[in-house]
């Protein structure tokens, strides 16, 4: 590949269990596939049961053109282990049973990739009063962070949490008193919501992390780069079509293999084992904001973001995300 960032294809046993949101399509397709080509169970957490299949049909397909190619070290099963399982990231009320559902069949979880995400989109308000770019890209991932935590930290050695956020975080700002947007649907900011949310993915990442020290859990976070996928399909203001034109103008879009190649690396490369609290971008470290590494400013944010999350939680899971009881 160049000197283009690349991840190593890591055979992996069935018994690894990876979770990926808005597996799909994009970015989450791709980090869902080659993972499981390379042999680990891998569930596509997704709103449409219709999209999710054939995205598993075809992945199907290209499992099998992949080994006709002779890429090496793949799964020798003739088929991939992928499931299936219904969430809707627009509501908490989705995401509780989803997360419960999950819970009730026993079953460890080594990876979860938060990458399901939404962009430029019109003004929208979901069922439980929220701005729907802030809890697509951040309430509801921190919410399945929060519910499965426990299950994580009993499902061994080396267990990996990704936030596919974005170096647009550099573009925010924050207030802990306006972290949902009420204002009116003419007025809406809607590329302020998007950054914001990638920050808080960011901030969220640093907590964690800090909390989940000497545990058997890593968290880290990651720029996939601009990527040509459905995240752009509402893409209507003059602001967001001048960045598309100037990114393939100047060829700086990726297609989406290109643009998972950092979450794959992150959620399989055995020499990240133990690394935890960092941003990435190309499959290296770099830097974040000032404002993101503000350490006052992400304990603001991470008491707020319970405030919207409480009633959903069970005192055991709040524990697990305060660092309490390390290795239930």
């Amino acid at each position: 590949m160049g000197n283009k960032a690349s991840f190593p294809v890591v055979p992996t046993s069935q018994d690894r269990i990876v979770m990926v949101t808005g597996a799909n399509c994009g970015i989450g397709y791709e980090i869902a596939k080659w993972t499981a080509m390379m042999g680990a169970t891998v569930i596509l957490a997704c709103r449409s049961e219709e999209k999710a299949r054939a995205a598993i049909e075809k992945m199907e397909k290209e499992f099998t053109e992949e080994k006709a190619r002779g890429t090496s070290k793949l799964t020798e099963r003739a088929r991939l282990a992928i499931e299936f399982m219904k969430v809707d990231l627009g509501s908490f009320k989705s995401v509780d049973h989803f997360c419960e559902e999950y819970k009730k069949s026993g079953r460890p979880l080594h990876v979860l990739v938060c990458n399901a995400g939404i962009a430029s989109i019109p003004f929208m308000k979901n069922e439980d009063g929220l701005e729907m770019i802030l809890q697509v890209n951040y309430l509801s991932h921190f919410l399945i962070t929060a519910k499965l935590l426990p299950t994580m930290k009993r499902s061994g050695v080396d267990c990996r949490i990704i936030f596919v956020s974005s170096t647009a975080e550099k573009l925010a700002s924050f207030d802990k008193e306006s972290i949902n947007y009420t204002g009116s649907a003419r007025n809406y900011p809607v590329h302020s919501c998007y950054n914001r949310s990638k920050l808080y993915q960011v901030m969220q990442m640093f907590a964690m992390s800090r909390r989940l020290t000497g545990t058997n859990i890593t968290v880290n976070s990651l720029h996939p780069g601009i990527v040509e996928t459905e995240i752009w399909r509402y893409s209507n203001s003059w602001m967001t079509r001048c960045l598309l034109f100037f990114a393939r103008c100047f060829c700086v879009t990726r297609t989406p293999i290109n643009g998972a190649t950092c979450a794959i690396d992150l959620a399989v490369n055995p020499e990240h084992t133990g690394v935890s609290g960092h941003f990435w971008k190309d499959c290296k470290m770099t830097s974040t904001s000032r404002l993101s590494r503000n350490e006052e400013k992400q304990e603001a944010l991470w008491n707020a973001s319970f405030n919207f999350v409480n009633e959903y939680l069970t005192m055991e899971e709040i524990n697990c995300m305060e660092g309490e009881n390390r290795n239930i």
